[in-house]
């Protein structure tokens, strides 16, 4: 069954990109738009067998609802859900850190830390926004320093939360720049988020499979 939901879900996620060419109720649109990550959710829903399990849920829980109130309710209430999926990422990553690390994976953590959040506070043309835009841009790079900090398969789920930090900091690009709302840039700025949720639900997922069948019974 969580097979079954979760190609549902990258049938959801890559398809709603064909509703931008239909004239359709915006309603519909923002349905269609929550399923990607909602289903997700459902399928680490179905696969968590821990507090690990349920956290990667309710990561992508919020995950989806912004995916929502971004359609609905603007920019700012969005991010907040975001930010509050990203909080609970963090305290999933950290939870299970990778064994062994040396001085320089925390200077690479700290590196993605100062690196997204200032690029995140210099892109806005509109400077009376850049301070908060630069607040929420630190939850997510804390979220993805911690992602590559942690015992996740970083060719996964690192590059998740990389290729999700890339899909912001690019709507932040593309915020008060009429130039660059175009279809490639939408489809870039989808995609990578989209294809990243997709990488950190089943990277998390795998592992956290593994862990339990490895468990003494």
């Amino acid at each position: 069954m969580s097979r079954i939901v979760l190609w549902a879900a990258l049938v959801g996620g890559i398809s709603y990109v064909g509703g931008w060419f239909l004239d359709l109720p915006p309603g519909w649109s923002t349905a269609w738009k929550g399923t990607g990550v909602g289903l997700l959710a459902l399928y680490a829903a179905l696969n968590a067998r821990s507090l690990d399990g349920w956290l990667l849920a309710v990561v992508l829980a919020f995950g989806a609802l912004g995916d929502v109130l971004l359609e609905t309710h603007g920019l700012v209430t969005g991010a907040l859900a975001f930010l509050a999926g990203h909080l609970t990422a963090i305290w999933l990553y950290l939870k299970n850190r990778r064994p062994g690390l040396a001085a320089r994976h925390w200077a690479i953590a700290a590196l993605l830390l100062v690196t997204i959040t200032g690029v995140a506070y210099l892109l806005p043309p509109d400077r009376a926004g850049a301070p908060g835009i630069a607040l929420y841009a630190a939850g997510l790079a804390a979220m993805t320093a911690a992602a590559f900090l942690s015992r996740f398969p970083r060719t996964l789920v690192f590059a998740g939360a990389l290729m999700f930090a890339v899909s912001d900091l690019l709507i932040f690009l593309r915020t008060g720049r009429p130039a660059l709302d175009s279809f490639p840039m939408g489809l870039a700025v989808w995609g990578l988020y989209f294809g990243g949720q997709a990488l950190i639900a089943t990277g998390v997922v795998r592992t956290l499979r593994g862990a339990s069948s490895q468990a003494p019974r």
